[in-house]
């Protein structure tokens, strides 16, 4: 068996720590492009209708939401900076889906920055108030990271299911 080459520019030609934040962002980036394909799909009058059901959010307002997610764990709670975050009001906000991008993008710049310098084995330089929902033991930087991920996931699975129960009538 032969060494394969890596093509220039390649990720595995990268440092391993690059490789990895470059890796990182681009599922957080396809979990964001997912759920907003969903809210476009919407259109914004029906993206900021809630579902019929107890409890649920809009498309929007859980897009909007995950900004927060991510804003927050990564850039406060691993990276130290200070990011003013209104869980609750997070959940009723309205706009479109076109300003929502334009957050989205400012947020990648943002988690970029935030991830140059951190050591995924290391400790996150803030511990999130114990009333936020997440994880019920300490983490390193990587246990936060995954955290985003799973928020993400899940979130992105929620627009879809909302999407779909917002569109249904329209498709019979």
């Amino acid at each position: 068996m032969t060494d394969v080459e890596p093509h220039p520019g390649s990720p595995i030609d990268e440092d391993p720590t690059l490789r990895d934040q470059n890796e990182y962002l681009y599922f957080l980036r396809r979990a964001f492009d997912g759920m907003l394909g969903a809210l476009e799909d919407l259109g914004d009058d029906v993206g900021n209708v809630r579902p019929p059901l107890p409890g649920a959010n809009s498309a929007y307002a859980i897009a909007y939401h995950c900004v927060g997610v991510a804003d927050y764990w990564i850039g406060h709670v691993v990276a130290g900076r200070e990011v003013d975050r209104d869980r609750a009001a997070e959940f009723t906000a309205t706009g479109s889906a076109y300003e929502l991008r334009r957050k989205v993008d400012a947020l990648f710049q943002r988690l970029a920055t935030d991830l140059e310098s951190v050591t995924q084995t290391a400790l996150p330089h803030n511990t999130p108030p114990a009333e936020f929902e997440g994880p019920d033991r300490p983490l390193s930087v990587r246990g936060v990271q995954l955290h985003v991920l799973e928020e993400l996931a899940q979130h992105h699975g929620h627009i879809q299911i909302t999407r779909d129960l917002l569109t249904r009538g329209a498709r019979s």
